[in-house]
Parts: C-alpha cells; structure tokens; sequence
C-alpha cells in the first residue's frame, strides 16, 4: 500500500470465465453481483449459488463493513460520531481516547506489521505523504526538497497502543493506513461471506483481489495488468481460495522534467523508489498481500525475490522497469 500511501488504486483485472448465468431455475439460485465504491476504489463482488434473500442480506453487510473501515481510516474526512484516522490525526498530543475496536485491530495490525517491514513500512508517514501530495495535486511546482521532507515527524514510536482500544499520540506524527485498510477490509469481507456459508464469490477491490472456491469446480482466472499505457494483461493467475493484490508506480503519479514520481513513498529516502513498475503478490490472506506488495515495492528485485522466497505459501512476480517478468520460486502452480 504506500510506505506510506494514502489509498493504494492499482489495476488489477479479474477474468471471470464467461458463464454468467443462473445456476438452475427451480431452486433459484444464481449469480448475483453489486458495485460499490470505498477507499477511492472501485469494487465489484460476485457471489455464487445463492438465493436471492441470502444475496440481500450478504450485499446489505458487505456494504457496511467497506462502509466502515472506509470511514475508518478516512485521514482526510470527518464523520459524525466516528473516532477515525482524521480524528486521530487532529487530537492534542498526550490525548489519551478510546476508538473502535475494529479500528484499533486495524491499527495494531499495521504497526505490528511496520515493526517487522526492516523501516520499510510506517503507517506515520502521513505528514511527509502530504507535502507529496500538495506537488502532485499541482498546488507546488516542481518535487520537495530533502529539508521539506526531513521537517516533518514520522516516529512511529510516538503512536502508543494502551489497553481497551485506547491511544494517545506523543507528538504531532499523522497516520495513514493506505498500505492496510482495503486489504484489510476486503478480508473481513471474505471471512463474512464463509461465515454464511458462501464459499464460491470473487471480490474486485482494484489492487486487491480475493476469491473462494470455484462455482464450476474449476479455477477463476485473474489478470494482471501491464503496468505500462497499453493496458494489456501479462500474466494470468488460475486459483482458489486465494488473495491477489499489486502495487504499482503507474496510476497515480506526476512527472518533472521528464521524471516520473508516484505516490508510494519510501520511509528511509523519503522518495519514491524506482525499482520496478509494479509487483503483485499471492497468498490466502488479503490484508498479508496488501501490505508485502508495498514492502516489496520498496526492494530491489533481487532483495525482493530472496525475501519471499524464504516465506511459506507466498508468491510474488515482479513487472520490471525495462518489461521483463521475474517470478519467485513455486509461481508456476498458479499458471
């Protein structure tokens, strides 16, 4: 997601295969799907071989929980009665609140995460993501300075997790959670949907793909997407119970004389890196892959592969800079 970033929007295309229709006409049961739209992002969910009260009430609670962990972790937006990332970003220093649980989960997962990410990942880099942000959105001419970047604080240390979702901030650090909450959300929403027993859906969440079983007893087909103006699919990933999700250099960024910089910024340099174009990466969890894709977006390649190659059940492959395709080690069963 990132490094931090405040909402990752990654193009990754899911294949369906092309039968698109009820699954019989006396029990009722079908395909059903809805769109929605949270976290800056465009999500489509497909459910399988339910009728049509379950798909109401599943569809009903699939909106409100992307509903609410976009609320959530909104760190530009205020809602009424809703202690989210904004509100956390705006409290006195040495402010001792009480949240959500699920957004103190959230929370506690991302810096748990961070804290193991080797200083790639730091969901306090908010502050050095806005001055990024206020060169891309054009409001300044040209890229920040060093000394610009190295003005604001990004001490996760400062951020303390006390009991009972409680928190309080040391300092004036602000959060982002780019790099967790749509991963995050989507799982809650994969682990909804087994809980009442649907077992057979695929969720689109842009960058962030999870689907279960398959309704044919075959395998979904999930494209990734050239991160280059073309558009095209490179690769196709066939797979069950699986989750899917990319980070790329190539939706949302500026140039400047004749440079590129994209919105996934290296806590270290401060900068964006340019490694590679993008990286997707596969596992069964979603919030997990969300949150590697961006780590291993902040490696090299070789640094990269030589990390998830020692990771069980983990598989990434990596869209390079000058169009070659690397792939980890076991990649091959998902072709």
């Amino acid at each position: 997601m990132k490094a931090y970033v405040s909402y990752i929007i990654v193009s990754i295309i899911t294949i369906v295969l092309s039968l698109l229709f009820l699954f019989s006409s006396t029990n009722k049961k079908g395909l059903y799907t809805t769109n929605l739209f949270y976290m800056d992002t465009y999500i489509n969910i497909k459910i399988y071989d339910v009728d049509e009260k379950t798909k109401d009430k599943a569809f009903d609670n699939i909106d409100k929980i992307y509903k609410k962990y976009h609320e959530l972790s909104d760190r530009y937006q205020k809602y009424d009665n809703v202690k989210n990332i904004y509100y956390i970003n705006n409290i006195d220093i040495n402010t001792e609140i009480e949240i959500e649980k699920e957004l103190y989960d959230l929370i506690d997962y991302s810096v748990s995460f961070c804290n193991q990410s080797n200083g790639l990942l730091n969901i306090a880099m908010g502050n050095v993501i806005d001055v990024w942000k206020s060169y891309r959105d054009g409001e300044k001419e040209g890229i920040p300075t060093i000394d610009e970047l190295k003005d604001k604080n990004i001490n996760l240390e400062d951020l303390v997790l006390l009991k009972n979702n409680k928190i309080l901030k040391k300092s004036n650090i602000s959060l982002d959670l780019g790099a967790f909450a749509k991963g995050y959300a989507t799982e809650e929403v994969g682990k909804y949907l087994e809980s009442i027993d649907i077992d057979k859906y695929i969720i689109n969440a842009g960058g962030n793909v999870k689907v279960g079983n398959h309704y044919n007893n075959k395998k979904y087909k999930i494209g990734l997407e050239k991160p280059t103006k073309e558009s095209d699919i490179y690769k196709v990933v066939n797979g069950n119970n699986i989750a899917v999700t990319t980070s790329g250099s190539y939706e949302r960024f500026y140039e400047y004389n004749g440079k590129s910089y994209h919105h996934i910024i290296d806590p270290n340099t401060l900068f964006p890196p340019q490694y590679m174009l993008s990286v997707s990466v596969i596992t069964n969890d979603s919030t997990y892959a969300d949150a590697l894709d961006t780590m291993l977006f902040l490696m090299s390649t070789l640094d990269g592969l030589d990390y998830v190659n020692k990771l069980d059940d983990v598989y990434a492959i990596w869209y390079t800079n000058d169009g070659k395709v690397i792939k980890s080690e076991g990649f091959k069963k998902y072709e």
